[in-house]
């Protein structure tokens, strides 16, 4: 019997009972699918290593045992990192007073293409021919689409505070 055939008597005979193993111990199909698979491709890799009979089905509950205790020590990693990136980002997250909602306003007003090459100026600190590059335009056509957009965006503001002035809040 080649090495082929010994895996394939293994996967035939013992898939049923791993899948119900690791199904019941799985919060999704995908995370089912994931021990399934890393459970018989070690066997496949080890399949010398695999006992013959009843046996062969203790050592694969083995196997997806300790997959299924990697995959919980990674989920345990990766919300550690997410939590730790969250408090990071809320941490950096740049603080927004409530008297410049009107610019906010005006700047989401404007069309996409402006809304990019202010962010670029105005956020990232970057001049027109670094905007160039990220537009993928000449510095030339980056200052002529900064200069624009700072226009529309005055005219922006412009009609937000005489919408606030009409209003009464000013």
């Amino acid at each position: 019997m080649t090495h082929r055939d010994r895996f394939e008597a293994v996967y035939d005979a013992y898939y049923p009972a791993i899948h119900q193993y690791a199904a019941r111990r799985t919060g999704s199909p995908d995370d089912t699918a994931d021990v399934i698979s890393e459970t018989f491709l070690t066997a496949w890799r080890r399949i010398g290593d695999v006992p013959e009979g009843e046996e062969a089905l203790l050592w694969l509950y083995g196997v997806a045992r300790r997959v299924l205790a990697n995959q919980q020590r990674g989920e345990s990693r990766r919300a550690v990192l997410t939590e730790r990136l969250r408090a990071e980002l809320a941490a950096d997250r740049p603080v927004r007073p409530v008297d410049l909602d009107h610019v906010r306003a005006a700047f989401d007003g404007l069309p996409e293409r402006d809304r990019e090459v202010l962010a670029l100026a105005c956020w990232e600190g970057l001049t027109s021919q670094r905007i160039a590059k990220v537009l993928g335009c000449t510095a030339i056509a980056a200052r002529t689409r900064l200069h624009r957009a700072r226009k529309r965006m005055a005219a922006a503001l412009a009609r937000q505070a005489s919408l606030t002035i009409a209003m009464g809040e000013a």
